[in-house]
């Protein structure tokens, strides 16, 4: 996993990663906490797969760009599955599990 932090740095990973799973995360949210560690599981067994995150009070205009770009609605937590530079797949709060993003996968 990796910590983006800026615009730049996810629009290089947009345009060298053709599918990628993205998180974005509160650090003061209990919700966020639990899906952030369900995407951390999730990940460490998904190693075929590329996984970011973002920290929402740390990159608030990296998660705006996000929402505005393609636009789906800021949630916060909120994952989202990017194939060829377009959202496929995204859920927030509770419904952020290792069994739903395998679904996501699946898709």
């Amino acid at each position: 996993m990796e910590k983006l932090e800026s615009i730049e740095q996810f629009e290089i990973t947009l345009k060298e990663n053709p599918r990628f799973f993205f998180l974005k995360h509160s650090l003061t949210c209990p919700i966020s906490q639990a899906a952030f560690e369900e995407y951390e599981s999730f990940a460490k067994q998904h190693e075929e797969l590329n996984f970011y995150y973002l920290a929402v009070q740390e990159a608030r205009p990296l998660s705006n760009h996000i929402a505005e770009t393609f636009q789906v609605k800021h949630e916060s937590p909120q994952a989202l599955l990017f194939n060829q530079e377009s959202v496929a797949w995204h859920a927030s709060h509770w419904k952020i599990t290792e069994d739903t993003l395998a679904k996501a996968v699946e898709e």
